[in-house]
């Protein structure tokens, strides 16, 4: 019986996007390779520079999308809104695995890490060399702000007056930021895990309902009260 110890199969280098990483430099703060994709994370003063990086310098010529992600937990299921409420080690564990700085304690958020609330995203594409990247930065909570990039991706436009209206993100060099699909008198901001739902404050998601006795009573009334609560 052999006493060397089998040694665990290195992983697999994905060299064509690991190649954009490298690019890309001290731009990354945070990043995760896998899938066949690359997710990275920049500083949010940099923006502007590492979206015109991946046009200028890697070919991303295609614009895909740009919106933003509200990382509000909500582990209630009553649907009362709680913010930062997940157990310390789980976030310090997925920023861990996604090889960024150490979050807010209970701040939770996702592919290539992050320390705040909100967070602005786009993907980008070369139609040269098939390959797509995901940027992201972290926005300041009370005040959510990012460089727009309409003057580099005319796309945007829209997309980035998506994100003013529906998550209250400000882009500073917008040609005009307005509503798209609400009336201009709207207060709020609706795609924020925090704005308060009619429907909701009256039957909180995920779907608690109201369960009537059968006609008669019986074993199944119990049952569906048990799964009402």
């Amino acid at each position: 019986m052999s006493s060397e110890v089998d040694e665990a199969p290195a992983e697999e280098v994905d060299e064509a996007r690991q190649g954009l990483l490298d690019a890309l430099g001290d731009l990354a703060v945070g990043s995760v390779i896998a899938g066949n994709d690359i997710t990275v994370r920049v500083a949010n003063e940099r923006w502007h520079e590492a979206v015109a990086f991946c046009r200028n310098k890697l070919d991303m010529d295609y614009f895909c999308f740009l919106s933003g992600i509200d990382w509000l937990v909500n582990p209630a299921i009553s649907g009362e809104k709680v913010w930062g409420a997940l157990p310390e080690e789980e976030g310090e564990e997925s920023a861990d695995a996604a090889g960024s700085e150490e979050p807010t304690a209970g701040v939770v958020t996702g592919v290539a890490g992050g320390k705040t609330r909100f967070q602005v995203l786009c993907r980008l594409y070369s139609l040269k060399t098939k390959l797509g990247i995901t940027l992201k930065a972290d926005l300041d909570e009370a005040a959510p702000s990012v460089q727009s990039i309409n003057d580099l991706y005319r796309g945007a436009d829209w997309h980035e007056r998506e994100a003013w209206e529906m998550y209250g993100f400000d882009f500073p060099g917008h040609p005009g930021l307005r509503h798209i699909y609400l009336p201009g008198e709207f207060e709020g901001h609706p795609l924020r895990k925090d704005f308060p739902l009619l429907a909701r404050e009256v039957k909180p998601w995920p779907g608690l309902v109201d369960v009537e006795p059968l006609p008669g009573g019986g074993e199944g009334d119990s049952d569906a009260e048990e799964a009402a609560e």
